[in-house]
């Protein structure tokens, strides 16, 4: 049984990493994919994705999925500087780590599964990374404490060091 699970695995063609962490957003506080993304990433067309996700309502309740409102696609558009959404009729929907898990159950391709995978992957090491954040602040805040002001511009230099790569990369996306 593990060498079939390992076979279908080397089949088929499975994603970065990094690249899945790419696509990976925070929305409405919720960490999200895009339908579109998740197209990609299944090779599947976005409309067939969406189609399957609609066939099986009850299946993604609104904390799995979500439609994406006019301005949060500007703020998207505007932040990452996209010019242009393919020329989508509706708004697009943003999968939560919990509906991108349910979208292996109405989307039966080894390629789904394999991809799945790697994206819960993914979910846990922004996870991973964002609890190893927390802690390293925590530590820094405890030592400032202990030691007197001559530290205090080092301790602020390691702040700034430390911020998440969502802080320095993105800023924030949604309503302000």
């Amino acid at each position: 049984m593990r060498d079939h699970k390992h076979s279908i695995l080397k089949t088929v063609s499975a994603p970065s990493l990094d690249l899945i962490e790419s696509k990976i957003f925070d929305l409405r506080g919720k960490r999200v994919m895009l339908d579109k993304d998740l197209a990609v990433l299944y090779k599947v067309e976005t409309r067939r994705l969406n189609e399957q996700v609609s066939r099986n309502k009850e299946r993604f309740p609104d904390d799995f999925m979500f439609q994406l409102t006019l301005q949060e696609i500007k703020n998207l558009k505007s932040h990452f500087a996209i010019s242009s959404w393919g020329g989508r009729r509706s708004l697009p929907y943003a999968f939560t780590e919990q509906g991108v898990a349910m979208l292996s159950s109405v989307l039966k391709s080894h390629q789904a599964v394999v991809v799945n995978i790697y994206i819960m992957r993914a979910f846990v090491n922004l996870r991973r990374a964002s609890l190893t954040y927390v802690s390293l602040k925590n530590k820094i805040n405890a030592l400032e404490k202990r030691y007197d002001k001559q530290f205090s511009t080092v301790f602020e230099v390691i702040r700034q060091l430390l911020k998440p790569p969502e802080e320095t990369r993105k800023g924030p996306i949604g309503f302000h």
